[in-house]
């Protein structure tokens, strides 16, 4: 049986978010815009719906005089995550067995 994809989780860029946040304790805005590549507005966007389902919280603090946003994972989130990849891993791997 292949576990749920989780639907908030799928979508390309929130996946790549929570890859980089599975390795961090927090990341800054700006420095995860630039690994997976996309705008402020985009990125904010998809932080906005990882917060929404409870899977991100995000912090405010001023930092070199200016305010900066850093992202981190809830304990929902990486449960989630974890889920997320192991449904991923069970796809794949039925799919290799029906491939032969």
């Amino acid at each position: 049986m292949i576990g749920a994809i989780d639907t908030v989780l799928h979508a390309p860029a929130r996946l790549q978010i929570a890859a980089v946040l599975a390795r961090v304790d927090e990341v800054e805005f700006a420095t995860l815009r630039d690994i997976i590549e996309v705008s402020d507005s985009v990125l904010s966007k998809h932080l906005s719906a990882l917060g929404e389902a409870g899977y991100v919280t995000l912090r405010k603090a001023a930092q070199d005089g200016r305010q900066r946003t850093w992202a981190a994972f809830t304990p929902k989130g990486a449960r989630a995550f974890r889920a997320h990849l192991a449904a991923l891993q069970a796809l794949v791997d039925s799919a290799q067995a029906a491939l032969g």
